[in-house]
């Protein structure tokens, strides 16, 4: 196994007294769950600074119009006080904004994005334009206003700086296809990911360990999304695959099928496949991934797998 060839910048650290910009790029999220949520972020000892349209009314579903939301991200990443960036909750409306973001402005502050689901979009362009490593990550009214919401150790070891460290099956990781295999971790919501095919937006997976989930998706959903991705060329370059925990997927007893239809969609696949990450859509605490950082997902020992970061997330 060789180091991937493509690397990517690494935002600074996130540790105790840095500034969050809190932001609402795609749908509404109700202000009770923000406002906890903050007052969570700032008990683990960051400053707060909200988004002009973070609180929503825009039309339909969206927090705000493409430009307002457009602005607010703009804003955060262009405001020399703010030192990450964190999203409410997903929902939809993110890849509206793609053909509008501004490269040179982002590409010139390097900041953590973090976020999940519909922002999978987002994180894409992030790694295509600017080659910036982000976060898919626990979401402010998603996830920091739940209890136990949030997998607090794989928060601060991503975003202190820790490394190495390692995902093990106390997070849920299972082997489904064993193997060994190094690359940079990818990917986010399978469905976001696929419906990005065909357009300037696809994401770029190659020498990549993919990680990919998502709610509400039944076994014939996954099999059809698995060979879309096979019949585009985008899994050719991955090196293994770890899926999300599925919980919010399907009922236990359709994990079974699930699987089966995993291993099916991703037949001719050579590379190691694990299962059952927490991280995402759960109903536990949200584990932290980076994406974008070298790592190496070992499932030799079914009883044992791991896949562990080899280099810190961020820059100190």
């Amino acid at each position: 196994m060789s180091a991937p060839h493509r690397t990517f910048v690494k935002p600074p650290s996130l540790r105790h007294g840095a500034t969050l910009a809190v932001v609402s790029p795609a749908s509404t999220a109700k202000r009770e769950l923000i406002e906890r949520g903050v007052r969570e972020l700032e008990a683990e000892g960051y400053r707060i600074k909200l988004g002009k349209h973070v609180w929503g009314g825009g039309p339909l579903y969206y927090a705000g119009t493409a430009a307002q939301r457009l602005e607010d991200l703009h804003g955060a990443f262009g405001d020399d006080k703010v030192d990450g960036i964190v999203c409410t909750r997903g929902g939809w409306g993110s890849a509206e904004l793609l053909p509008h973001l501004d490269v040179d402005l982002i590409r010139t502050n390097p900041k953590a994005f973090i976020g999940y689901s519909d922002h999978t979009s987002l994180h894409t362009w992030f790694q295509n334009e600017a080659n910036l490593t982000t976060f898919y990550a626990p979401m402010v009214a998603a996830d920091f206003a739940r209890d136990h919401g949030v997998d607090l150790a794989s928060w601060r070891n991503t975003f202190d700086g820790t490394a190495p460290w390692s995902f093990s099956a106390a997070d849920g990781l299972r082997v489904l296809i064993p193997g060994l295999a190094e690359g940079n971790v990818l990917g986010g919501c399978i469905s976001i990911l696929v419906a990005g095919l065909g357009t300037p937006f696809a994401p770029r997976l190659e020498e990549s360990i993919l990680f990919l989930e998502d709610i509400g998706t039944k076994p014939y959903q996954w099999d059809r999304m698995l060979l879309h991705l096979r019949y585009s060329g985008r899994l050719d370059g991955v090196c293994g695959i770890v899926f999300g925990d599925m919980q919010q997927c399907v009922s236990q007893e359709e994990q079974g099928l699930l699987e089966s239809a995993i291993i099916h969609g991703l037949r001719g696949f050579e590379g190691p496949v694990a299962i059952g990450l927490r991280c995402g859509h759960v109903d536990g605490p949200n584990r932290t991934v980076p994406l974008g950082v070298p790592a190496r997902l070992n499932l030799t020992d079914a009883a044992n797998p791991e896949l562990t970061f080899l280099e810190p997330a961020v820059s100190s």
